[in-house]
This record gives structure tokens, C-alpha cells and sequence, in this order.
């Protein structure tokens, strides 16, 4: 029993240890760059951001492997990060791409680019009337449909009194 509560404290300590030399010495999530949107269609246009070169840094961008090219990433007041834009081009290809962005300081960040065939954005469904040719007599004046609603409301209810009278034996 002894003996293997000594391996488990052990096995804790190592660990620990690992886990501390392997910690970074700054606090953030400072080692990655955002993509806006993370996935687009060619011809789209692309926004990224990084904290990673400090809140005056500079960087340069490369999306050369999406066929962007490269582009500058400039200090910004959205928290304190660098940001730049560049436009898919419409011959890209539908793949994950890798976007990098390397501050003056020297560091490097890098964040994955999907470029799809097909929009995942929101479809815009049509609002208003559409000409047909079909129907829409009456048109969209609320006067003229409300006398067609009543004509329909009298012809309704002068068949059903017709009905039940036939029904009844009365005749017509």
C-alpha cells in the first residue's frame, strides 16, 4: 500500500512539473489569429485579428495560399489587437487554408481559412408582391379586397340557405 501511494505521488509530481515547464510566461490567448468569417465562399471578403504583436504591433499577413496574396495587419481600438482584410479571389478552390500573420517583432500566428462552394450566410427570402400573372384581380387596395371578401361572404351563405332549403323539401 505504501508503496503505491509513493508511485501515485510520483506519478502527480512528473506531472506537474510537465504540465508547469510546458505553461507559457504570459497570461491570453495572445498566440492565435481570428478569421472572420472562418468560412467563405471565392470572392468573399475576409477579416483577421491577432493580440499576438501587441497593442501598437504591426504585422504582416499571407494568404498566399488561398491565392490573396499578402495584406497588412494595423493596430486597432478592438481589444488592443491588429487587424487586416483581404478578398478570397473568385477562382479560389474549395479547401481549408492556412492564413498566417507575422508581427515586426518577429512572431508568427497563423489561423485556417474554409473557402465552400455554397454560402452559409442567411438566405434573404423576397418581401412584396410579385407579378405573375396569376391571380391579384382585386389588387393590393385593402377597400377593393374587403368588397371581394364580402361578395364571397354573401355567395357563401346564400348556397348554404339554397342547401337547406333543398335539403328541407321547401325546393328552390
Amino acid at each position: 500500500m505504501r508503496r503505491t501511494a509513493r508511485l501515485v505521488t510520483g506519478t502527480a509530481l512528473t506531472v506537474a512539473a510537465a504540465g508547469l515547464a510546458s505553461a507559457p510566461a504570459y497570461s491570453g490567448d495572445a498566440g492565435s489569429l481570428e478569421v472572420y468569417p472562418s468560412t467563405v465562399v471565392p470572392g468573399g471578403d475576409v477579416t483577421v485579428n491577432t493580440s499576438a504583436c501587441g497593442a501598437d504591433g504591426t504585422a504582416a499577413g499571407d494568404a498566399s495560399a488561398v491565392g490573396a496574396g499578402s495584406f497588412t495587419l494595423a493596430p486597432s481600438a478592438h481589444e488592443q489587437d491588429v487587424i487586416g482584410q483581404f478578398r478570397v479571389p473568385p477562382s479560389a478552390q474549395p479547401g481549408t487554408y492556412e492564413i498566417v500573420a507575422k508581427c515586426a517583432g518577429g512572431r508568427q500566428v497563423t489561423g485556417d481559412l474554409m473557402v465552400t462552394l455554397t454560402s452559409t450566410r442567411e438566405q434573404i427570402h423576397p418581401r412584396g408582391h410579385v407579378k405573375t400573372g396569376v391571380g391579384g384581380a382585386l389588387g393590393p387596395d385593402p377597400v377593393q379586397t374587403a368588397a371581394g371578401v364580402a361578395a364571397l361572404a354573401v355567395a357563401a351563405a346564400g348556397g348554404t340557405w339554397l342547401l337547406h332549403r333543398r335539403a328541407r323539401g321547401d325546393g328552390i
